[in-house]
């Protein structure tokens, strides 16, 4: 029996990167001989084993053949005859196909480590096209290392795969799971890229897709359309370091300006709306976890109001955070406001400006936020006899106590506010 390191912790390691979580191949043992050694099987689909003491995963050396569509479609065949080598000839990059022994001698059957210094993410080999999820990962893969760039012989392979359908059978969950953590990664906007450049992102995200080509308002930089403000927007979340909601949200507030007939470009007025639509569809389609889908809603219908908020009246602003569910969802409402201050920020400076403008939105939302907390409800209820002028009531002390505070807060922007 022989024991390496390989994958993620290798290409890591000689990256000078932290080594997170190992993994290890097993050649010249079977599933009865590591239950012996005291390793526990977890895996289902093929031997996957826990190290009795270190708990790491330890998998037994596997070929898959190709029987079906999708990455389900595979016969898995795990023997101790099976050699290192037939094993990451199976893994979908070259930078994911090396391995170290014991010893520590460096495994390089594919040519990962010269594909790590030229900063090249090249497939392995033709198997590379049974499995679409390597798609998805190869666009991850470009999120997290902006400055690798893809093969072209790679790309080629990639939209021979969506030419051939080979996308369209990834299940809901597994599309998420991998844009899930390409959102995460250090430049999201690669893997749109990516995804965008073999044909992939028409089939799994076509409401993002139709976003390029689709102009933006005069006060843009001229080059920058729809769908590369939206790049733009996804990395601004990548640099504020935001959650997953907040990145997913930055990826769809604009998506109903794909939905604006042309004759109004580069306005769009009432996007908001057009794109609640498609927002709610595409995260009933993908199977979101409900903090990312409330939260991208959320963007979608109320980033213009937000960003005018410093323009709002008192009321205005009341009614705006009561509808965001700002009081019970201060968390929340903070996401909220990281997303707006991305696709501000996703902007860029005009043509004519030297650098971008305040955004005076998130203070003057927060400080309207904190009045409306010092109102004391009980007491209006206490002292309301018909109940159902409650709500009114409520209101009217509300939008007062924020008048009130931002005249004292921000006395110049409150002497140009509508009363």
């Amino acid at each position: 029996m022989r024991i390496y390191t390989v994958g993620g912790d290798v290409r890591d390691e000689l990256l000078g990167l932290p080594r997170k979580d190992r993994d290890h191949v097993v050649v010249g043992a079977t599933p009865e001989g590591m239950r012996a050694l005291g390793f526990r099987q977890v895996g289902r689909d093929f031997p996957v084993f826990l190290h009795p003491e270190t708990h790491e995963e330890y998998a037994l050396a596997r070929t898959e053949r190709k029987t079906g569509h999708g990455y389900t479609g595979f016969a898995v065949h795990a023997a101790p005859e099976v050699s290192l080598e037939d094993d990451l000839a199976r893994r979908d990059l070259t930078i994911n196909a090396m391995a170290k022994d014991e010893a520590g001698t460096l495994i390089d059957p594919y040519g990962g480590a010269s594909d790590l210094r030229a900063r090249i993410l090249r497939h392995v080999g033709p198997a590379f096209v049974e499995d679409p999820v390597r798609i998805l990962r190869l666009a991850r893969f470009a999120a997290r290392f902006p400055d690798f760039s893809v093969a072209p012989e790679t790309m080629t392979l990639a939209r021979r795969m969506v030419d051939e359908g080979e996308v369209d059978h990834l299940v809901p969950e597994r599309v998420w799971q991998e844009l899930a953590r390409g959102l995460m990664e250090a430049q999201p906007s690669r893997m749109i890229a990516v995804l965008r450049e073999c044909g992939a992102l028409g089939r799994l995200l076509p409401e993002v897709d139709r976003l390029f080509g689709v102009p933006q308002r005069s006060d843009y930089h001229p080059e920058v359309d729809t769908g590369l403000h939206t790049l733009m927007t996804l990395d601004a979340a990548a640099r504020q370091e935001s959650a997953l909601p907040v990145r997913f949200a930055a990826l769809c507030h604009d998506l109903g300006k794909a939905n604006t007939p042309a004759a109004e470009w580069p306005r769009h007025h009432g996007h908001e709306e057009r794109g609640f639509d498609l927002a709610e569809a595409l995260c009933a389609r993908l199977k979101l976890p409900g903090e990312c889908r409330d939260l991208a809603l959320l963007t979608v219908r109320y980033h213009g109001k937000i960003h005018r908020a410093a323009e709002l009246r008192p009321a205005t602003l009341v009614s705006l955070l009561e509808e965001t569910d700002a009081l019970r969802r201060p968390q929340r409402f903070e996401q909220l406001l990281q997303a707006c201050r991305a696709d501000f920020d996703g902007r860029g400076a005009a043509p004519d400006q030297e650098s971008v403008p305040t955004y005076d939105a998130p203070p003057v939302l927060l400080c309207a936020l904190a009045a409306m907390r010092n109102v004391d409800a009980a007491a209006i209820v206490r002292a309301c006899a018909d109940p159902s002028h409650i709500p009114a009531r409520l209101h009217e002390a509300r939008a007062k106590a924020v008048r009130t505070a931002l005249s004292i807060e921000f006395p110049q922007l409150f002497l140009a506010r509508p009363q």
